[in-house]
């Protein structure tokens, strides 16, 4: 098998892998996996007005004396990876990745489930970083310039800070623990790095060490973007570290909802992709040898007796009723 075979198994899978005669693709089931899970879909929209109140109602203003001003002297400086770009790469760059993977396998529930996971671990991500920092209320290593532009300190009788600067700065001085750059991006980096080790499987125990350059480059990226935030002096480097945490153990969480492990032997495919396959499997006709020739063994279809209808299922599939 040369190179070019090995890459086009890695992503469409081998006949052991795809179950041919399962068949479900966008077209045939993606309108019933949306509604079975119209729900979690609905959960999404709420974490989004959630993320949106906690960026209105603003943070904690935390008290500030002149003897802190020491460690928060930093220049103020532009973002170098600007706010815009974080959904691109966190969001936008994995969801590409799916939908090529799709486009090779076919499996409307590795496509519907991947997406989904990783928006909830996007947004759960960014709940949990916001109400931080609303609560939280550090100052940014640059809040001196933040709070007096002009250079020239003031303070109250408790010896408070008296900010004169721009209301939307000093807002956003606040905000500097934990860092959300870094937690976006190890959210959505991250679980594209969990989606591509268990579509290589890197973890097969083959010794193949250029899968682990593949499935630790998002997590590379995701680290360069937090070291960006303290050479920018908008974090200070506990908060880079604890905004890594967060959004790395919930994506980790968010893909094992619907995921093996990457080390399973298993862990190249979602949950509802093997129910799915059983399910096709025990639906189809067992041919049995007999004295007289061959006997056809046809599955029994279990009425509802109370509702005197058939069960659909597709739903005892998705549900883990199979």
């Amino acid at each position: 098998m040369g190179w070019k075979d090995k890459i086009r198994t890695v992503f469409q899978g081998n006949t052991n892998e795809i179950e041919l005669g399962c068949g479900h693709t966008i077209k045939s089931h993606g309108s019933s996996v949306a509604r079975i899970h119209m729900h979690d879909w609905l959960i999404l929209l709420l974490l989004v007005v959630i993320e949106v109140v906690l960026y209105v109602i603003g943070p904690f203003h935390r008290y500030v004396g002149k003897d802190m001003m020491t460690d928060l002297k930093y220049p103020m400086k532009d973002n170098t990876v600007p706010v815009w770009s974080v959904p691109l790469y966190a969001v936008v760059l994995p969801i590409i990745i799916f939908l090529f993977v799709y486009l090779r396998r076919r499996d409307v529930y590795d496509l519907h489930h991947s997406i989904l996971g990783l928006l909830f671990a996007v947004l759960i991500t960014a709940v949990i970083t916001d109400a931080i920092k609303n609560e939280v209320g550090r100052p940014r290593p640059d809040f001196f310039w933040r709070c007096f532009p002009d250079g020239k300190d003031e303070y109250d009788q408790w010896g408070d800070v008296k900010c004169h600067g721009k209301a939307s700065d000093i807002k956003e001085g606040h905000k500097s623990f934990p860092s959300g750059h870094t937690s976006w991006s190890f959210a959505g980096l991250g679980f594209l790095s969990l989606y591509l080790a268990g579509k290589i499987k890197a973890f097969d125990r083959r010794g193949h060490v250029a899968k682990l350059c593949i499935v630790l480059l998002p997590l590379l990226m995701a680290s360069l973007v937090g070291v960006s935030r303290v050479d920018d002096y908008w974090h200070h480097w506990q908060d880079v570290f604890t905004g890594g945490m967060i959004g790395l153990f919930v994506a980790t969480f968010c893909y094992l909802q619907f995921f093996p492990a990457p080390y399973h032997t298993e862990g190249w495919g979602p949950y509802a992709y093997f129910r799915a396959v059983e399910e096709v499997r025990s639906s189809r006709p067992h041919v049995h040898p007999t004295n007289g020739g061959l006997e056809v063994e046809r599955p029994e279809v279990q009425l509802n007796q109370r509702s005197g209808t058939t069960p659909n299922p597709f739903e005892d599939v998705e549900y883990g009723r199979m």
